[in-house]
């Protein structure tokens, strides 16, 4: 009889140690679950805002758009002048000069789009040229600061992208950032 129940009793200890492994895990996991990450926030468009070196990619593009801006409105005005000569004499034209009016008229209109096209994507090619290093910068301060405190990640706040922080929960680093930047 002794034999039969340690036979049984070592049968059913393998059953019972998976159990207890089990619950250790979901131990370990509970406590990784608790474990708190550490975060902060920050508005990153005020802050870039602050910093001189963007005032002057601003300044730069400002400039920029300008002269495409002078230049369109030659060719319109250009267009225009054309497009009023053709509605002066398009009666007493013959039909291959109207023919040839028009398609002059439709040449300059098309030249201008693909133009206005194109001054949108070289002053964006602009714009992200310009910024490009004052990103940088900001960025690399934000991950000094991060550094720091120790933080696992930042949030940028901007267009309320992040609606309700607990502050007690999160840090708001912008004072900080300021700070490593040299900018109040």
């Amino acid at each position: 009889m002794c034999r039969r129940l340690i036979g049984i009793l070592l049968l059913c200890l393998p059953l019972t140690l998976p159990a207890q492994e089990e619950t250790t895990a979901q131990t370990a996991e509970t406590t990784d679950a608790q474990q708190q990450h550490r975060f902060g926030y920050l508005n990153y468009s005020e802050v870039i805002r602050l910093m001189p070196e963007y005032a002057s990619s601003q300044e730069k593009l400002n400039q920029l758009q300008e002269k495409y801006d002078a230049e369109l409105q030659r060719s319109d005005r250009e267009f225009n002048l054309k497009f009023a000569e053709f509605l002066e004499g398009q009666k007493e034209f013959p039909e291959n000069i109207l023919i040839k009016r028009q398609k002059e008229l439709q040449d300059l209109m098309e030249k201008s789009i693909r133009f206005k096209n194109e001054v949108e994507e070289l002053l964006e090619t602009a714009r992200k040229e310009l910024t490009a290093p004052v990103v940088a910068r900001l960025n690399e301060a934000i991950g000094q600061v991060g550094s720091e405190y120790k933080l696992d990640y930042v949030l940028n706040t901007d267009n309320n992208a992040c609606p309700y922080i607990n502050p007690a929960a999160g840090l708001d680093i912008t004072e900080q950032v300021k700070a490593k930047l040299n900018i109040k």
